[in-house]
């Protein structure tokens, strides 16, 4: 790889949950091991899939698909509504298991994390041991399995708990990651989302190997500022630090059309999915915002950001979803084809509390870095 010798000395470790909230579902109803289970809203609603069994992802059901959509996929598949209370609960005993080993925490979500383990509190010198240590003592507090990834960076130790899943435990150190990212499919990259990923095939663009023969001036000619982005982590450079929690000061989420719409039905349908996938993470996260945002972009790239004061601190998602509706009707020039729809809210209050709310959940599978 280039020169990244400061980088080699750090060791990173990123722990994902298999599966986590219908692995939670599965340990408290033992009868559904081994059944396409769904956690999400009921396919005769408007609501999402959260996350679902390895099984029923067999039937190409996946986190942020229409509820409706998945039941189309399965027939049989089983549907639970969130306990996200509960997944709350093992989450923290989770993190509780974490902190045994460093106080260089960055948690991801409810079910992922980074740990830089290059100092830490066992004095253990390989971060695979301190890896297998956290896999079997999750799975002896929570009957739970997890995937980890360790590596030089956080870019390769994401990859590295993709790689085996469920259970899986990849290293990844220097002298392989060129060999394991050449190898890699280019949707597998981090980063990468299936918009991109489909326009970098299209561009011959397959894997690893493939993105690593573009010179930096050709990433952020076709790709934009992501582009940087993705000349260095192909090359086995990520030099983002875990960074500990720290409170937002914004959140959203947005996605990118296949195709560029131009049907308010079609947008007000995108518009509820995003309130879904928004409101969830902001339960996750107990954080309620005051501000909401509304992003446009047409189909020549030009943005529009509208926004609104609400009348309360919520993360409710009928409500983030009505205000948000309003903001398209008020601002969207209907003549023109939208390329991409987003919402999210800031002036957030993490301290704020109010137990009326109803709990309407869903994985967060919006790609942050999937910006273009």
């Amino acid at each position: 790889m280039h020169n990244c010798k400061i980088a080699f000395m750090n060791k990173i470790i990123h722990v994902d949950m298999d599966a986590y909230y219908a692995a939670v579902e599965i340990r408290e109803n033992p009868s559904l091991k081994g059944k396409p289970l769904i956690v999400g809203g009921h396919p005769q609603s408007r609501g999402v899939v959260s996350t679902c069994s390895y099984e029923a992802r067999k039937f190409g059901i996946h986190s942020g698909m229409s509820s409706f959509q998945a039941w189309q996929l399965c027939k049989s598949a089983i549907f639970v509504f969130p306990n996200f209370a509960l997944y709350k609960e093992i989450s923290h005993q989770i993190r509780e298991i974490f902190y045994k080993y460093t106080d260089q925490v960055e948690t991801m979500s409810l079910d992922e994390a980074y740990l830089d383990v290059t100092k830490n509190k066992v004095n253990e010198p390989l971060a695979v041991n301190i890896a297998k240590a956290i896999k079997k003592e999750i799975l002896q507090k929570t009957r739970l399995t997890c995937s980890a990834g360790v590596s030089y960076n956080k870019f390769l130790a994401k990859i590295g708990s993709e790689l085996k899943k469920p259970d899986g435990l990849v290293v990844i150190p220097p002298e392989k990651a060129q060999e394991v990212l050449f190898n890699l499919p280019i949707e597998k990259f981090y980063g990468i989302g299936k918009v991109t990923a489909a326009r970098m095939k299209n561009m011959g663009i397959n894997n690893g190997k493939d993105l690593y023969g573009l010179e930096l001036k050709d990433m952020i000619k076709r790709f934009g500022k992501i582009g940087v982005f993705y000349y260095y982590v192909v090359r086995g450079i990520d030099e983002r630090e875990v960074i500990p929690y720290s409170e937002p000061k914004s959140i959203s989420c947005e996605t990118t059309f296949d195709e560029d719409l131009d049907s308010f039905q079609e947008l007000t349908e995108v518009l509820a999915q995003l309130a879904d996938k928004l409101s969830f993470r902001m339960q996750a996260k107990d954080i309620h915002g005051q501000t909401l945002t509304l992003k446009i972009k047409y189909d020549n790239f030009e943005t529009a950001c509208k926004s609104m004061s609400l009348n309360q601190m919520t993360n409710d998602r009928d409500i983030i979803y009505h205000y948000s509706e309003q903001l398209l009707i008020r601002h969207w020039d209907g003549k023109r084809k939208i390329r991409l729809l987003g919402i999210g809210l800031n002036k957030l209050d993490t301290e704020y509390q109010n137990d009326q709310l109803e709990l309407y959940l869903e994985k967060d599978s919006a790609n942050e870095l999937d910006k273009k």
